[in-house]
């Protein structure tokens, strides 16, 4: 019997916190978010932040040997 996508998305196994950190550490998040500080509908402070989250070695691969 062929799986369908759904089935292999809400898998029945059990899942540790280290193999969920281990999954996104191995293909990476990107992290984002705004802050919007004002006074009287007066928009004073906007900050925009963005973080990305993933091993080093997919960031900065090795150097190729020559």
């Amino acid at each position: 019997m062929k799986r369908k996508p759904k089935d292999e998305i809400l898998d029945e196994r059990e899942v540790s916190l280290l193999d969920l950190v281990d999954n996104v550490l191995n293909r990476g998040v990107v992290l984002t978010g705004e802050i919007l500080l004002g006074v009287a509908d007066v928009d004073l402070v906007y900050v925009r932040l963005a973080a990305i989250l993933c091993a080093a070695d997919k960031l900065f691969p090795p150097p190729s040997e020559k």
